[in-house]
């Protein structure tokens, strides 16, 4: 089973984070892991129980995923685990924790857990998996820190127009 943490400083608040990561309409935007995403019940970002599905991009276009939210705590924390198969994983969880570093600034924590199959080839599969989605999700988050260098003030503003939860606000896009 592979599991890491990994940590990755932000420049943006936890708040303005948190949202560009799971309001799916900003996530298009940046993500080059998702051509798509979107939660089944049609809101604009996840809650405890929603599930989403995430279709895949660029060269892992063929990687699709269908998750579960466990945990949904604006802005410090949200965990998703795989409903159902997507090889080459046979079991996927992770979370992502939210920590202030001052004005303008933050820690993405990312935890992830997963394992390959089918089992008879979990041995070989799994580290070069592992490798994989490591590089990924380092490129991604880069990614999602320079999004948030040109962005993060957007993010701020449609936030403002949301109220003081844009979770529990109507839809407005980004």
């Amino acid at each position: 089973m592979a599991h890491q943490k990994m940590i990755f400083p932000m420049p943006a608040r936890a708040d303005i984070v948190f949202d560009a990561f799971h309001y799916h309409e900003w996530r298009c935007q940046w993500d080059s892991l998702v051509r798509r995403t979107s939660v089944e019940s049609g809101a604009p970002c996840p809650s405890v129980g929603a599930i989403t599905e995430n279709l895949g991009a660029g060269p892992l276009r063929a990687l699709s995923m269908r998750t579960q939210f466990v945990s949904y705590d604006r802005p410090v924390l949200a965990a998703a685990a795989m409903v159902d198969r997507s090889f080459p994983f046979a079991q996927w969880a992770a979370s992502m924790r939210h920590q202030e570093q001052g004005p303008d600034q933050s820690l993405l924590i990312y935890t992830y857990t997963f394992q390959v199959g089918p089992a008879a080839f979990r041995a070989v599969l799994e580290p070069l998996v592992d490798w994989i989605f490591v590089r990924k999700t380092r490129q991604r988050f880069l990614r999602l820190a320079q999004f948030l260098t040109i962005r993060a003030a957007d993010i701020a503003d449609w936030q403002q127009a949301q109220g003081a939860d844009p979770s529990g606000a109507r839809k407005v896009g980004p």
